[in-house]
């Protein structure tokens, strides 16, 4: 049963796999155990980046493709959303159309940048889409009468989803189960069913055709695959998981701007957390995402504590300083990258595999025969 869930893909690796249930029994967990808003928005955060990352890993890592538009199609997700709550009220219908609208537009637009750019080189492509995805960028901050501009967008959600909706109101199991912790479990739900949705592609006949096209596309071409339309395809699914995951980010936040969504550093952020996790692996979206918030979130406080040690030693006192903290995170990323070339999936399943096919030593005083 589980295998089929997981479409037989599994971590592959003790540790990963430890590391994946330590994180899924981490989430379930934390409202019942008294953990605050904080470790909430935490754990949200690397639920809808693994999503995110995910779908942009389904082009970089499964087909080859480099898209920096990617951050455009979470963009339309969360402004779907949150224009149609701020102009119908809250409620789930506005929900339900405002994501059906940004996940047709963002189909749409993967189609038409596919069409006029994909049949150029892998660098040109990706700078057709940077092109775009400033573009869309830029108009979001000019239409401030809709869009807010840089200011951004307030609005509200359902009752269902607020503080004040208590459906227990002695709790639940210990925890104050109120629509903050309703919203918190449907979040959690939604990218659980896109994630084993992008194992499924992935591990399908089309996922395997799109593996080939990445490893040599004239082969493929060959044996009579179209590259055009494959490609095409996984710009559309990926898109719409990426549209997804930007609009459960607008519910969550119940406030969305242009740096939250369009900036280039969330598309940085992206491409970091993909090659520290290891790309064509799904689960390095998910070791990568949760590596990379939790340091984003921790490594400060981390560093404070070793400030106070190493507090009246010259050269150090004045280098480790929380203020730096930007830069100790990018040499944690050039260290990770130098000693996990392949990602950190990939070096872990690698070392299962070789392990796995090590030769057995032998016993002490056993004669072998020679041959």
């Amino acid at each position: 049963m589980l295998g089929r869930l997981l479409s037989r893909d599994f971590p592959g690796s003790k540790l990963l796999t430890i590391f994946v249930i330590a994180l899924l029994m981490a989430m379930i967990a934390a409202p019942f155990f008294g953990s605050g808003l904080q470790i909430l928005n935490l754990l949200v955060k690397v639920a809808i980046f693994a999503i995110l990352v995910g779908s942009f890993d389904l082009m970089l890592g499964y087909t080859g493709i480099i898209s920096f538009a990617h951050t455009m199609f979470y963009g339309l997700g969360a402004y779907g959303v949150a224009l149609a709550l701020r102009a119908m009220g809250p409620g789930w219908l506005p929900i339900g159309l405002g994501l059906a609208g940004a996940v047709v537009a963002s189909s749409v637009l993967a189609v038409l940048i596919g069409l006029f750019s994909m049949r150029v080189r892998t660098i040109f492509f990706a700078m057709v889409t940077l092109a775009v995805a400033t573009a869309f960028s830029v108009l979001i901050a000019q239409f401030h009468e809709i869009t807010g501009g840089q200011d951004g967008i307030l609005f509200r959600v359902p009752t269902e989803l607020t503080p004040a909706y208590r459906p227990f109101p002695g709790g639940y199991l210990g925890a104050s189960m109120n629509g903050v912790v309703f919203c918190y479990f449907l979040i959690l739900l939604i990218c659980a069913i896109l994630f084993l949705a992008m194992l499924r592609v992935v591990n399908s006949p089309f996922g395997r055709v799109l593996q080939a096209i990445r490893e040599n596309e004239f082969r493929a071409e060959a044996l009579g695959f179209s590259v055009l339309k494959h490609r095409l395809t996984i710009s559309v699914v990926a898109a719409v998981f990426a549209c997804i995951a930007g609009g459960m980010h607008a519910l969550w936040l119940r406030f969305i701007s242009p740096d939250m969504t369009l900036s280039l550093q969330v598309m940085l952020d992206i491409l970091l957390i993909v090659v520290i996790g290891g790309m064509g692996t799904l689960y390095g979206a998910l070791l990568g995402a949760g590596l990379f918030v939790i340091a984003e979130n921790y490594l400060k406080q981390g560093i404070q504590y070793v400030a106070n040690a190493l507090d009246g030693v010259p050269l150090l006192s004045a280098v480790v300083q929380p203020e730096r903290w930007m830069f100790w995170l990018g040499i944690l990323f050039v260290l990770s990258v130098y000693y996990f070339p392949e990602g950190m999936v990939g070096r872990l399943r690698e070392r299962t595999k070789s392990r796995a096919g090590r030769p057995r030593a032998e016993l002490p005083g056993r004669l072998v025969p020679r041959s």
